[in-house]
């Protein structure tokens, strides 16, 4: 059976997601959701499927996973592509084995457009990257490559954030393979999925934040990318990583002077990228957003009891 085949069959399978934002605690709550209900966890994030990024991406160590399976981490290397479609597939085989096997799939992360390529069914074409293409893009400013999208593919430029460069390039390739952009969103979803949302009040929120950064720059965060360019890992390549491996990169190029100045400027870019997920995530009105003033992990129990026994009774 064929991708598209695999999406185009009706839903059945039952698939939790607990997704959120940066430092919301979604990786500890899956990790006790998969121990309450005997259930494996599929990653839904787009760094942790690189091996090598571990402190900075947010990777479970063996030791927090315990004995619950982790699936789609660790699958490629650093300067390899991996691309959405690519993740999908593969997610959609671990769901399934997952199913199969008699256990309760959980997609646990915070990459947007991952929880939504599975639990929506995208329809997605596999581009490769077109290096090429990308050096030519990557010297131009926003504004243009903002310009360059709405002439090639006014439906993709409508719909896509314009404060995205990496999105925007990735767009235009496609359509330069002559694949519409928004070919790549038609829907078809394979699964009963049951989203549960994490999240915090601003000031809490900014102050997970900055604990977490703190804990990770002590526990060799900077080393950590320190030796991937030792490896060979280019500068260029840790840029596109974005967060903690560009701001990292730039302090240990000299372009941020101390250690306070890389704290303070990486800490307000992790804010910044919290607010877009929260803004990705509350598009979908099917998400239940967990009460984080009381018990939500009971909560998100009740919640997935109730889910299963109503798919028993239909």
């Amino acid at each position: 059976m064929g991708l598209i085949d695999q999406l185009n069959a009706p839903p059945h399978s039952k698939l939790a997601v607990v997704l959120g934002t940066n430092a919301s605690g979604k990786s500890e709550l899956g990790l006790r959701l998969a121990n309450c209900f005997g259930g494996e966890i599929v990653s839904a994030d787009s760094r942790q499927v690189y091996r090598g990024l571990d402190l900075g991406s947010g990777k479970v160590t063996p030791q927090q996973a315990g004995t619950v399976p982790h699936h789609l981490i660790d699958v490629a290397e650093v300067a390899d592509y991996y691309s959405l479609a690519q993740y999908q597939q593969a997610a959609i085989r671990a769901i399934d084995a997952i199913t199969e096997a008699g256990k309760l799939p959980l997609l646990v992360g915070g990459t947007g457009l991952y929880v939504s390529a599975i639990v929506e069914g995208y329809e997605l074409v596999d581009v490769p990257p077109n290096e090429v293409l990308r050096a030519e893009l990557e010297n131009l400013p926003l504004a243009e490559l903002v310009e360059r999208l709405e002439k090639i593919d006014p439906e993709a430029a409508r719909r896509i954030d314009k404060n995205n460069s990496r999105r925007i390039i990735r767009a235009i390739e496609i359509a330069a393979a002559g694949f519409a952009h928004s070919a790549g969103r038609k829907s078809s979803p394979r699964y009963d999925c049951l989203q549960l949302g994490l999240s915090w009040p601003k000031e809490i929120l900014e102050k997970r934040i900055e604990k977490r950064l703190q804990d990770r720059l002590a526990g060799g965060m900077i080393e950590e990318v320190a030796g991937l360019r030792r490896q060979g890992v280019s500068d260029i390549r840790l840029e596109k990583l974005g967060l903690e491996y560009r701001y990292i990169t730039r302090y240990l190029r000299g372009e941020l002077g101390t250690l306070d100045e890389l704290r303070l400027q990486l800490g307000i870019a992790i804010r910044q990228f919290a607010k877009e997920q929260i803004t990705w995530f509350k598009r979908d009105r099917r998400i239940i957003w967990l009460d984080t003033t009381k018990d939500y992990f009971s909560e998100a129990c009740g919640h997935i009891r109730a889910w299963r026994e109503a798919g028993e009774r239909s």
